[in-house]
């Protein structure tokens, strides 16, 4: 069942990802999906499939576009307050993140 959720996020990320290159300039330009490096993540991820790893370092690079996408998996309950939320509990003042393992599927 975990699986299904994140493959929906995985859809629902792709699927805005082609939508925001269409917002494009028109001029055959394409547009690049930005991810954060690998080294961002913590070890747990680094050592987690490759679909994984990418949709953490998709959220990492995209945080403000995921905050803005709320998360229909029923993780509002987990007091999840964005798709952003699946993948990260807080950004800290000092500069490091701490991770949310909702992610994992």
């Amino acid at each position: 069942m975990q699986q299904w959720k994140l493959f929906g996020r995985l859809v629902g990320y792709t699927i805005a990802v082609v939508i925001l290159a269409g917002c494009g300039d028109g001029g055959g330009s394409r547009q690049e999906v930005t991810l954060a490096p690998p080294s961002m993540l913590p070890p747990a991820v680094r050592n987690a499939p490759p679909v994984v790893q990418d949709a953490y370092r998709f959220a990492l690079a995209n945080s403000e576009l995921l905050s803005a996408i709320p998360c229909y998996c029923g993780c509002g309950s987990m007091g999840h307050t964005s798709n952003l939320s699946c993948y990260v509990k807080e950004f800290r003042a000092d500069g490091s993140i701490e991770f949310d393992n909702h992610g994992f599927g």
